[in-house]
């Protein structure tokens, strides 16, 4: 996995904690949780560029 895949996931992992475990006012709660999906579609993104597609052209 690149850095960018480890830092989304990290960055996600907080947002996910801090949206579960404490109480924040409304609009910081709304923020966090807007965070945790932003961070988990970009660390979607990450793992499915980074993966490498290896193709054959000749078929055996």
């Amino acid at each position: 996995m690149s850095i960018y895949g480890y830092l989304f996931l990290v960055l996600g992992v907080l947002c996910g904690a801090l949206s579960i475990g404490s109480t924040l006012p409304d609009l910081w709660d709304t923020l966090v949780t807007a965070g945790s999906v932003v961070f988990a579609v970009l660390f979607a993104i990450t793992l499915l560029l980074g993966r490498r597609i290896k193709f054959d052209p000749v078929l055996r």
